[in-house]
């Protein structure tokens, strides 16, 4: 049972990937080509000040890769290599609730299992570090911010296990109803206080000036640094959806004790 377990997961993972490219290709990648002909031509006028100030410019070396070779076959291929990674963790992770989350139907369980992947691996951290187009990252800021990213992702996770750990001891006191929303509101004031207290970056390229103060140069679009951020959650809320949803259409099919053998 374990096996056909992973075996969808991965299934839909592959899918949830796909469907995810498909969605990016569309949308995110005119707002990355714009972001590149941004960074271009601020690349360009800070050469044109810098040789005004008799700075020498460092011009970078041709890329090993051609920009339609990242934007087609590499990021196909990353996108539904994570799809599949991500759908191996949900797997894992469904066999795992099994018993442990209430009495949910194998349905239930896999979209709660779904969504609250999606809530600790992508939407805590997103909060505080949503994500960035290439001109609107700073290079020197990159592993600090991936550092504090999987923090958020550390927090959320033992934040999600206190509040359900809360949300089963009250249950057995209270309603179900009452139980739910105290847990949710432990685990909101848990990653609020940890949002609240980690540090931000503010990345985003600001105007560039000359000598005498002058815009040169515009700071980076602020309704392509909202597009990109938008289309970003989008994408993994479709791929999350897609392994949830896809899962628990299978695994609805079957009855409710048939998973059972999973723990035994």
């Amino acid at each position: 049972m374990e096996k056909s377990i992973i075996l969808r997961g991965l299934g839909f993972g592959a899918l949830g990937g796909l469907l995810s490219f498909i969605f990016g290709w569309i949308f995110v990648e005119p707002v990355i080509n714009r972001a590149i002909s941004y960074e271009e031509g601020r690349g360009e006028a800070q050469a044109a000040l810098d040789e005004a100030a008799g700075v020498h410019a460092h011009h970078e070396g041709a890329e090993l890769f051609s920009r339609f070779a990242q934007a087609n076959a590499g990021l196909a291929l990353g996108v539904i290599g994570f799809g599949i990674a991500m759908g191996a963790l949900f797997a894992v992770a469904y066999v795992v609730a099994i018993g442990r989350v209430g009495n949910l139907s194998p349905r239930a369980q896999a979209l709660a299992v779904a969504g609250g992947l999606f809530l600790v691996l992508y939407v805590v951290p997103f909060l505080k570090f949503p994500a960035n187009p290439p001109a609107a990252s700073a290079e020197g800021t990159i592993k600090e911010r991936t550092g504090y990213f999987v923090l958020m992702i550390l927090v959320a996770a033992i934040a999600l296990a206190v509040a359900l750990w809360v949300g089963r001891k009250l249950s057995q006191r209270v309603d179900t109803w009452t139980a739910t929303l105290t847990a949710a509101a432990v685990f909101v004031v848990l990653v609020g206080l940890v949002i609240a207290v980690t540090p931000g970056f503010v990345e985003a390229p600001q105007p560039l000036l000359d000598a005498d103060g002058k815009i040169v140069y515009p700071g980076f679009p602020a309704h392509d640094l909202y597009l990109f951020r938008l289309y970003s959650f989008t994408t993994q809320a479709i791929m999350w959806a897609t392994i949830g949803i896809g899962f628990a259409t299978v695994i609805g099919r079957k009855p409710v004790n048939a998973e059972a053998a999973v723990t035994g």
